[in-house]
């Protein structure tokens, strides 16, 4: 199956999950799980926010007489059927914006259900103004161990075009409370090329928050989705288009400020330090099994409990309250499941892969296809080579990954890699190994 153009960018811009902090050398990142290993990640999404920003197009609904209780019942139900559906026994979390009674009800379903490690991840996201000290030391009583805020911006003037609801001074105090509750696990995200933002005051920005902030930094570049209230803003001409050269510029610059300050980009949007890399996210990187839990949460993984054999994309079903009906009928709300081909899942392996700055080695490669090595798909390409020359693009004993520089064009390189690996797999004998 050819590849949409626009799939491989989408790759390359995935949207950010939960976060962690776990020691890793910097030659390379967490331990990665075999295909078809008992270790997978769970994420819970909680479908409500108070106010929907301007730049979101997530299943976010806001609020209006939720029983936050029957909610949080349908939200254990579903945990515990994946779970068993999966048959995964080894896990790291990522709550999402729930309810600190809601985590706890979550993690203590997982921990009946599976085994749940003692130095398991358990990552939540948070908003500024959702995360009083008080909250957040319940969110650690609940079994928390670290924290993604949402700052997106240190000025109050993008905060408000942006639609959020902190300020930049609710940002910094979230921030501080959030560091003295979780030392040494606390990430914080900053976007850029907004519409009429500038270089020098972003970087300010980004240089005043790494004066205060921990050792994990996200950098999101602004996309505009339709549907969203600043992609109407803008084709209607009240704001001006964000100008992606500036955007790079940012980005570029922003890279070589963090490396200075002694962070590791270890993915296209993400540094750290003092090996405070995400671990959850990993997962998703080196295309591990996870469940997805709750309105419109999306997983993959292979349902051995119920005799699977092939990993599916699995997405539940968007709308809250009828997903709650599914959930009591049928034990879980899945509205869609699509079995992924062996060429599907190499595509992910390569395009989620590439994104981390260790890559994809020979032996990870090898855990999904066995037979048709990297250096049979791209040894002898010379649109790898080309690129090796550039000094984008490296293929050697370890494995193939991108350069320091080669992570900022990532989406000009996968066109030509996916390709390559499509163009192989068509010639390729068909294979009866498992696919995971």
């Amino acid at each position: 199956m050819a590849l949409p153009r626009s799939q491989a960018r989408g790759w390359v811009k995935a949207a950010k999950m939960a976060q962690r902090r776990r020691p890793a050398e910097d030659t390379g990142g967490p331990q990665s799980p075999a295909p078809g290993s008992q270790r997978a990640a769970l994420y819970v999404h909680w479908p409500y926010c108070e106010k929907r920003c301007s730049y979101c197009n997530f299943n976010k609904y806001i609020p209006r007489g939720v029983d936050e209780a029957a909610l949080r019942r349908c939200l254990v139900i579903e945990a515990q059927t994946l779970l068993r559906l999966s048959g995964v026994r080894r896990w790291v979390l990522g709550p999402g914006l729930a309810s600190p009674h809601t985590v706890a009800a979550v993690l203590e379903a997982v921990a009946q259900a599976a085994h749940l490690p003692a130095d398991s991840e358990v990552t939540l996201e948070a908003n500024p103004t959702s995360a009083s000290g008080s909250r957040l030391a319940a969110f650690g009583a609940a079994g928390v161990n670290r924290l993604s805020i949402g700052l997106q911006s240190l000025d109050d003037t993008e905060l408000q075009l942006l639609g959020r609801t902190h300020s930049a001074r609710d940002a910094l105090q979230t921030l501080a409370e959030a560091q003295r509750l979780f030392p040494g696990r606390v990430s914080v995200d900053l976007m850029l090329g907004l519409p009429a933002q500038q270089v020098g005051p972003w970087l300010r920005q980004l240089q005043g928050l790494l004066r205060c902030c921990d050792d994990h930094v996200s950098l999101y570049q602004l996309s505009l989705e339709r549907g969203t209230t600043l992609f109407t803003q803008v084709q209607q001409g009240a704001l001006p288009a964000p100008d992606p050269e500036l955007a790079a510029e940012m980005y570029q610059e922003g890279r070589a400020v963090l490396r200075e300050a002694g962070f590791r980009q270890y993915e296209v949007s993400n540094f750290a330090r003092n090996g405070a890399l995400s671990t959850h996210n990993w997962t998703y990187w080196q295309c591990g099994q996870y469940l997805g839990v709750g309105p419109g949460a999306h997983g993959r993984f292979i349902p051995q409990g119920a005799g699977g054999h092939t990993r599916e994309a699995r997405i539940q079903t968007l709308e809250p309250d009828s997903w709650m009906k599914e959930v009591m009928l049928f034990g879980h709300g899945t509205r869609r499941r699509v079995p992924l081909s062996e060429l599907e899942l190499l595509e992910e392996v390569l395009a989620m892969g590439l994104r981390t700055d260790v890559g994809i080695t020979h032996q990870h490669w090898q855990q999904f296809e066995p037979q048709l090595t990297l250096w049979d798909l791209f040894g002898a390409s010379k649109e790898v080579k080309e690129l090796q020359e550039q000094g984008l693009l490296l293929l050697d004993h370890r494995g193939l990954r991108c350069s320091w520089e080669g992570l900022a064009v990532l989406d000009s390189l996968l066109l030509s890699l996916l390709s390559r690996l499509q163009e192989a797999w068509q010639q390729r004998t068909p294979s009866s190994v498992p696919r995971g």
